[in-house]
């Protein structure tokens, strides 16, 4: 079975109760902008079909509604770096705090504290969003090495298996890059990169523990979130009886978007939480082994280049105290 604690992890959650607001805002937000932008265009193009006929009017309504769904997606596109940086980089900042036992210093909300400390640690949002795409690909291929292993079995049908495995995976991944996130953030270090590095190798030399709760999360979350979908398919097939012309595909499109939404405020933090927690406890005592170092550089361009970024790290000079109670230095 998995190694983290669901009723911790639910216990962190509540304890970090203005971060699911912000994240419940955030998402739910995104949902309802997909919603009325979408329902703007196919009611713009309900009035453009008036001038045709019955088929010049249901194509105007459909590409209404598609335009106003990919303007909307389009400038939520643009928001992701944002987006990274205050909520979910922030979240994890509070939750590396309550995971080792320390309260929130008094006087300053989670969320103008939680900002400081993401700050602090990774200096602009660009370079946080920077380090998490290379992360996703090194932990991609790391994912990899399954499907590796497998090519020198000789059982039939493997390969296929491993392939549906590594897909599977793949989607687990998710949950796992911002937890190399969340080792600068405890650490302290002012390296960004350097860190990053250094969680990677570790993630790297105790994957086998790390993918198996991953997966195991992965089938949790995915679950939920399919149960959701199902309770809001109903509400979203009202919505779409005020869209002129009852968009046809409307309903199915927004109980889509509500369950993603409820998937991302509520359902993704107790996965990050759960990781955390192995992650953390996993490592407890290790350091990273130089063997796994050049695996990882041999198998992933993406962390060959997260280590030249951290050999040219020039971190800014942060003015006035440190802004954290991070306790530990950097240890890369």
């Amino acid at each position: 079975m998995w190694d983290f604690s669901i009723s911790r992890s639910l216990g962190l959650m509540g304890k970090t109760m203005p971060f699911i607001l912000l994240r419940v805002a955030v998402y739910l937000g995104m949902a309802a902008a997909y919603v009325i932008v979408t329902g703007t265009g196919a009611g713009i193009g309900w009035g453009v079909g008036a001038f045709g006929d019955d088929g010049f009017r249901t194509g105007s309504i459909f590409w209404g509604g598609a335009i106003g769904f990919g303007l909307t997606a389009g400038v939520l596109y643009f928001l992701r770096e944002y987006i990274l940086y205050v909520v979910k980089a922030g979240h994890i900042a509070v939750l590396v705090e309550l995971l080792d036992g320390r309260q929130m210093p008094e006087g300053k909300s989670q969320v103008s504290y939680a900002t400081s400390v993401v700050k602090q640690r990774f200096g602009e949002a660009s370079v946080l969003f920077a380090i998490d795409q290379l992360v996703k690909g090194v932990l991609r291929a790391v994912t990899g090495l399954i499907q590796g292993i497998a090519a020198f079995l000789p059982i039939p049908g493997l390969q296929q298996i491993t392939g549906l495995l590594r897909a599977f995976l793949n989607i687990a991944v998710g949950f796992v890059d911002e937890v190399i996130l969340a080792y600068a953030i405890r650490t302290g270090s002012s390296n960004p990169w350097a860190s990053a590095r250094t969680a990677l190798v570790l993630y790297g030399q105790n994957y086998k523990p790390m993918l198996k709760n991953a997966a195991w999360l992965t089938l949790i979350v995915y679950g939920l979130s399919f149960l959701v979908f199902l309770l809001m398919l109903a509400p979203a097939a009202a919505l779409v009886w005020f869209i002129p012309g009852a968009w046809s595909a409307g309903g199915f499109v927004f109980a889509l978007l509500f369950a993603w939404s409820v998937k991302a405020a509520l359902i993704e933090p107790f996965a990050i939480a759960c990781m955390m927690d192995v992650y953390f406890r996993t490592i407890e005592g290790q350091a990273p082994n130089p063997e796994w170092d050049a695996r990882l550089s041999g198998m992933s361009k993406k962390f060959a280049t997260i280590k030249d970024k951290a050999a040219g790290w020039q971190p800014a000079p942060a003015p006035g105290a440190s802004g954290s109670t991070m306790q530990g230095g950097a240890t890369t």
